[in-house]
């Protein structure tokens, strides 16, 4: 591989420009876009037509040799450096499979007779992180649009709801297992539903991906002020303190329960709604007693959510690990 100094060698050079897929057309390095527009020639295979542009605006006119084989391809790039010439290859989409071992091989013939070409790798863009969730929102888009799968194109926000709560239980089940690799597929299954169901509000309901995604960054930012804003926060429970109250300022008007789900597991309900009696100055064990009218296997059950609050556990969660050490019968 050549320097990166910029300085031509005498036998010329060929310059390999690697960039991200993910990267909007025009955003380059400084040293990838010197390289380019310094260069005798660049070769391409079948450029996007927005980077042609970019380049265009650039003044850099590359030649499409889509036609050739790898074999010609990197013929042409050695032949070419060898006269003394900067030649740039722009790397395509697909990574080119097979340039660099044709490169290797004409490089190799071309040593026989004189000095071959320096070859540099020059990397014009990186992904930033979080870049591949740009592929899933692709991917998606690819399968909800007309000539893409007809089993996704028919969903409804209705006929996935199965699969939403079946993935938030595996996720759920993931972390309990205290598993990496099956943390990490859960996860992705269930990022999968978010990003299926932003695509079909994109169809029916005029908001989409972007929209979920400011959504929530408004919100963190809202609600973290201690971090983007001036407010002090010096504990943790001063934070839960802090979050509590803005989200009681941005939710006013709310009735009673309003926004605690009916369909979460009864315990994880009980707790949420107790909670919420709690901030609102109720006596809790006074609602206990009402709520159960009589029936002394749901006061119990309710008493038993008043001590995981007490406790600062989890009712559900506490219950979750109970089962899973329980032992199976024997057969």
């Amino acid at each position: 591989m050549g320097d990166v100094s910029g300085e031509l060698p005498e036998s010329g050079r060929v310059t390999l420009v690697l960039t991200s897929p993910r990267t909007a057309p025009g955003l380059l390095s400084f040293a990838a876009w010197d390289r380019l527009r310094a260069a005798d020639a660049v070769l391409a295979a079948d450029p996007d037509p927005a980077w042609l542009e970019a380049f265009s605006q650039a003044g850099v006119v590359p030649e499409d040799v889509a036609g050739l084989p790898v074999g010609e391809r990197a013929g042409r790039l050695v032949e070419d450096a060898a006269a003394g010439r900067e030649i740039v290859w722009w790397g395509s989409e697909d990574a080119d499979p097979g340039l660099t071992d044709a490169l290797a091989e004409h490089l190799s013939r071309r040593a026989v007779a004189s000095a071959p070409p320096e070859v540099e790798v020059l990397t014009g863009s990186y992904d930033v992180p979080g870049a591949r969730l740009l592929d899933l929102v692709a991917v998606m888009d690819t399968l909800r649009s007309p000539g893409g799968c007809p089993w996704d194109g028919e969903q409804t926000h209705t006929s996935l709801l199965p699969y939403l709560l079946e993935e938030t239980h595996e996720v759920i089940e993931a972390v309990e297992s205290g598993d990496p690799a099956h943390l990490e597929e859960e996860l992705g299954d269930l990022l999968l539903q978010v990003v299926f169901h932003a695509r079909i509000a994109q169809d029916l309901e005029g908001f989409g991906i972007d929209e979920v995604a400011g959504g929530i960054v408004a919100k963190l930012v809202r609600r973290h002020p201690h971090v983007f804003g001036d407010a002090a926060a010096g504990s943790a429970a001063e934070v839960e303190v802090s979050w509590e109250a803005l989200k009681a300022q941005e939710k006013v008007g709310r009735q009673g329960f309003e926004g605690i789900p009916a369909t979460l597991p009864a315990l994880a309900r009980a707790q949420k709604m107790l909670g919420r009696l709690e901030r609102a100055g109720v006596d809790v064990d006074a609602a206990v007693v009402e709520a159960a009218a009589g029936d002394e296997l749901a006061a119990a059950l309710l008493r038993v959510v008043v001590l995981a609050r007490a406790t600062g556990a989890d009712a559900e969660a506490g219950l979750r690990a109970a089962l899973s050490r329980m032992a199976p019968p024997e057969q």
